[in-house]
């Protein structure tokens, strides 16, 4: 590995926020999947989770293609799962607040979140959008406000303009800053890590359930 590639990796890693992820519960569209899986990338997310909970989309693995991840499947973990009490006790383990997205009286708009606490995002079907089950793991509800004929939006679009609004409010927080040193350990960790992928030239498409 080159020098300018090895500072490329060094410069990733150092914005990588380990306190931020997004849970995907019975999203059918794989290139959604995809496009989160970027969008995630962009913002410095590591992780991710995919709960399949419906019997015709549980299996034992699921195959993400690098087309539309735009190959940040080899970046960005993707733990997946087909229960959910099992997905959000490790999803709890790390983020300290979920936050659904669904029509609601109660629910907040995305511009009023403190959004650089500890978080999960939390995004449903692509046609029913979060099940009851899931729901019942989250600590509130926002919206992503609108004033066209639309309720919502795309699953993946949708996410992007949260993570956006997330990246927003951090960077002005210095989060991304290059010369934080929280998490040193696991960071050094990190970049071992994906030096190990780039030298192996290793594909991730397939993610094999978790639980």
């Amino acid at each position: 590995m080159n020098e300018k590639r090895l500072e490329k990796f060094r410069q990733v890693v150092a914005r990588r926020q380990f306190d931020l992820t997004v849970v995907l519960e019975n999203v059918i569209d794989l290139h959604n999947i995809g496009a989160v899986l970027r969008s995630c990338d962009s913002v410095g997310i590591r992780e991710i989770f995919v709960l399949h909970t419906e019997e015709g989309l549980k299996a034992d693995f699921i195959t993400i293609g690098r087309k539309t991840s735009g190959g940040s499947r080899r970046w960005v973990d993707v733990h997946y799962y087909t229960d959910a009490p099992a997905c959000f006790t490790h999803v709890k383990q790390q983020y300290q607040r979920v936050w659904s997205t669904q029509l609601s009286e109660t629910a907040m708009c995305l511009y009023q979140l403190d959004l650089t606490q500890p978080t999960a995002f939390l995004f449903g079907n692509e046609h029913n959008g979060i099940s009851a089950e899931a729901a019942a793991f989250a600590d509130g509800n926002f919206l992503i406000p609108q004033v066209g004929m639309a309720e919502s939006l795309n699953i993946s679009v949708a996410c992007a303009v949260t993570l956006y609004e997330t990246f927003r409010q951090r960077e002005v927080q210095g989060f991304y800053d290059v010369a934080d040193t929280t998490d040193t350990v696991r960071r050094e960790q990190l970049l071992t890590e994906y030096v190990r992928r780039h030298e192996a030239s290793e594909v991730r498409d397939i993610v094999w359930k978790t639980a």
